[in-house]
């Protein structure tokens, strides 16, 4: 079984180590802490150290965890909407709602699941066996475009648009609050959030240069519906840029308002457009996806609001 190490610095120190490990260790128990440290897998400065350590303030731990190998992805004939296809990718309209890869919790009914089921098996092989063809992702409850590749030359070919940010990829959003400006660009990095790891934040420490441009597309009583732009593609880059500048996303109770407005259960974001460079030709496709019916809804109490 492959192992994997994990180090990271005490912030705030005063707890026992293994409490500091469960709060610090995604999926990790306190018990499961404790056999950790009582294996000698848990070292400071290279040594060892019990389960009763006080942890202090600027500390740096080292924690050696076994890497459980992952299981494949299962085939499953789920509803698939093709936007474009041939031999080297696939894009598709994924529906909110839907996730993209299998995870915990989520062990299979994914975009890749049906991806499987729809190409027969064909997609490269890079993503590994949960994540194949998977060259870019978007968030379970948003709607829209998402690129897969069907052989590992596709793969590489996206996967270097993505990272020399020539892969363009946009997004509508109805945000809370009346944005002034017409357009705009935060530049602002995104790092996973000091106290809670189930968010990201815009933060200087341990974080990776993030940039989102938007533009206003209409203006509404209290509400704003804008196109983003991604240059970079952080974890909930969008959510947290749009929240960070007082605009939250509506529907979203991660980062914005934590009751339902609107009718909406969740964020009113959608992947509208995908530009790339074809792999094998090199021709320029764009893509574009409709607002679903959802998203349509929303704006439509909007207008009657507004008028």
């Amino acid at each position: 079984m492959a192992l994997k190490t994990t180090t990271f610095e005490c912030e705030n120190g005063g707890e026992r180590l293994d409490v500091f490990l469960a709060a610090n260790l995604p999926g990790l128990t306190r018990s499961a802490a404790q056999k950790l440290i009582e294996a000698g897998r848990v070292t400071l400065g290279g040594f060892p150290l019990r389960k009763n350590h006080r942890t202090s303030t600027g500390e740096v731990f080292t924690a050696l965890q076994d890497e459980p190998a992952e299981s494949a992805a299962s085939p499953q004939d789920l509803p698939l909407v093709v936007v474009y296809e041939d031999s080297d990718l696939v894009v598709v309209n994924k529906p909110r709602g839907m996730v993209v890869h299998p995870a915990p919790g989520h062990p299979d009914g994914t975009l890749v699941n049906a991806l499987l089921h729809h190409c027969g098996g064909s997609l490269s092989g890079i993503g590994g066996v949960k994540r194949p063809g998977i060259v870019h992702r978007i968030d379970k409850d948003t709607s829209g475009l998402v690129i897969a590749a069907k052989n590992d030359k596709a793969h590489l070919a996206l996967a270097a648009q993505l990272s020399a940010r020539t892969l363009t990829r946009e997004y509508d959003a109805v945000v809370r609050g009346v944005l002034k400006k017409d357009s705009g660009i935060i530049d602002a990095p995104i790092g996973r959030h000091p106290t809670d790891r189930k968010r990201q934040a815009v933060t200087e420490k341990n974080s990776r240069p993030a940039v989102t441009y938007y533009e206003v597309a209409s203006r509404y009583t209290g509400y704003t519906h804008v196109h983003c732009r991604l240059e970079t593609g952080r974890t909930h880059q969008i959510r947290v840029h749009m929240a960070y500048i007082g605009h939250p996303v509506v529907g979203d109770a991660i980062y914005g308002r934590k009751k339902p407005e609107l009718g909406l259960s969740s964020q009113c974001l959608h992947a509208s457009m995908l530009c790339f460079l074809h792999p094998s030709t090199n021709e320029e496709i764009v893509l574009t996806s409709d607002l679903p019916e959802y998203f349509t809804k929303v704006l439509t109490v909007l207008e009657k609001r507004s008028v």
